[in-house]
């Protein structure tokens, strides 16, 4: 298993020529605790798993709850639940290959560390009323513990006591797991690319956004829900500004430039064939959700094409409306966004 943090620092320097007119954040303290919680789960001694497991509950009293029952699936845990600690036992031995890529890959945590705690400070400065979290908990769930939030799906969430990142679906996309045939079963390439160690901080950003900003789309025409996610990407290129806005909404380099340079004709597209104001929830699925390609727009058309249409269309609003903060941004109704951005790409 390959190192990742040289690629991961490289790719820190790569992005590094964002955003020339990013506030100046230095002086915003962040506190930010990282709780390695993998590491002491699967030190617990399985031949005295309950006195063991009763340890770790001890030492993350809020999260080791959420793991068990949000992740792992099991119900609540007593002296007595024989069940339950033999699924416990299996997983320790089953997860122990991943558990020990994931110590290679993370042997080093502080440039994803600085990432989120970057992050953290521009959210505190377009959001100063918003509390931050302190902790950030690293796990490693099971294969398919991959939640859908509205930029897409992924292993990190926000608890109840902080960001918690799974570590199992940030391996790196050559991880040999992703590869096999229960990963692609689950995974197919087009999502496993974005398993990548970082991703973490611009997952944790997306997480905090949707806490910010709970979604409100559900029952909205096409365009609604395009600009409702547009919101959202705008707003992590406002807290993430030296971030690769491949990153951001999950497209290669080629997908990205493709996307761009067809700008227009993905514009004409919904519009001639009038799909803009459609409230058909199959139909918006088909640009909206993930997937390999957008069919009806050729091969080469990623997914998710509508969050690309919906970032552009805020963009071209906010350049005409600079002086709206991001908090009123999120508050503009999408509709207002549409009409007033008068959005013609050619």
């Amino acid at each position: 298993m390959k190192n990742y943090t040289l690629i991961f620092l490289l790719f820190v320097l790569i992005a590094g020529c964002g955003d020339k007119k990013a506030p100046d954040v230095s002086g915003i303290k962040i506190e930010l605790n990282v709780e390695r919680f993998e590491k002491d789960f699967f030190a617990v001694d399985t031949n005295n798993i309950s006195f063991s497991l009763r340890q770790v509950a001890e030492k993350y009293p809020a999260f080791f709850p959420d793991f068990t029952m949000n992740i792992l699936g099991l119900p609540p845990l007593t002296d007595t639940s024989v069940e339950a600690f033999a699924a416990i036992k299996r997983f320790i031995s089953d997860y122990r290959p991943i558990k020990d890529s994931s110590d290679k890959v993370f042997a080093r945590f502080e440039p994803i560390e600085k990432e989120i705690k970057k992050g953290l400070q521009y959210v505190n400065y377009y959001f100063p009323q918003y509390k931050t979290p302190q902790k950030l908990i690293t796990f490693i769930g099971p294969m398919d513990a991959y939640y859908e939030a509205s930029l897409g799906g992924y292993g990190d969430v926000v608890t109840r006591e902080g960001m918690a990142t799974g570590l199992q679906l940030h391996l790196g996309s050559e991880s040999s797991f992703y590869h096999s045939p229960m990963g692609q079963a689950l995974y197919p390439n087009y999502i496993s690319q974005r398993f990548t160690p970082e991703n973490i901080a611009v997952n944790c950003m997306k997480n905090i956004i949707d806490d910010l900003y709970p979604q409100k789309s559900v029952g909205k025409a096409l365009v609604e829900q395009m600009i409702e996610k547009g919101k959202r990407l705008y707003v992590l290129d406002k807290i993430m500004p030296y971030t690769a806005d491949t990153l951001k909404i999950g497209y290669t380099s080629r997908q990205l430039k493709g996307c761009y340079e067809n700008e227009g004709r993905i514009w004409n597209f919904f519009l001639t064939n009038n799909m803009l104001l459609t409230n058909e929830p199959a139909l918006q699925k088909n640009y909206l959700s993930d997937g390999p390609v957008t069919q009806e727009l050729g091969d080469g058309a990623p997914g998710y094409i509508g969050l690309f249409v919906g970032w552009q269309i805020v963009k071209k609003y906010m350049d005409k409306n600079s002086e709206l903060s991001l908090p009123q941004l999120l508050q503009t109704d999408a509709r207002k966004i549409f009409e007033e951005s008068k959005y013609r790409p050619k």
